[in-house]
């Protein structure tokens, strides 16, 4: 019997600073250390955080009956200078066009999923500001 809210990876060494990251359904993707032949662990973890909250603002937009053309986020963390050198505040701009959008849709559907829903944004210490910035196309 397996646990519907377990998650699981194999990270393989191969070489320097870089592991190759299966899941159980095989996808692969690459992590350097370096960040020399694919993207670092705390740049990976900024993707983490704007595909799932991307993914949501995607799906209640759906429920909102737009027909999105177009979600595109930009995503900047600034660093400690210190070790361990985690994230001090995240920023997510939302890049947003579709049939049917309008600004109160747009940051509703972005503050739920920030606010409520994306499981990566509530995983990060709750000390670390998450802003957003809507621009709709």
């Amino acid at each position: 019997m397996t646990d519907a809210n377990m998650r699981h990876a194999t990270l393989d060494w191969t070489h320097d600073l870089c592991f190759t990251c299966t899941d159980p359904r095989g996808h692969v993707s690459t992590i350097d250390g370096n960040s020399t032949t694919a993207a670092s662990p705390v740049t990976t973890l900024l993707f983490a955080a704007a595909a799932c909250s991307g993914a949501d603002v995607v799906s209640i937009l759906e429920k909102k009956k737009v027909k999105l053309a177009r979600c595109r986020i930009a995503i900047h963390g600034k660093r400690r200078e210190e070790y361990p050198k985690r994230y001090t505040e995240i920023t997510m701009v939302f890049h947003l066009a579709g049939e049917g959008l309008d600004r109160e849709k747009a940051e509703r559907s972005v503050a739920l999923s920030i606010e409520k829903y994306c499981s990566v944004v509530a995983t990060f210490n709750p000390d670390i500001p998450i802003k957003t910035e809507i621009v709709i196309e």
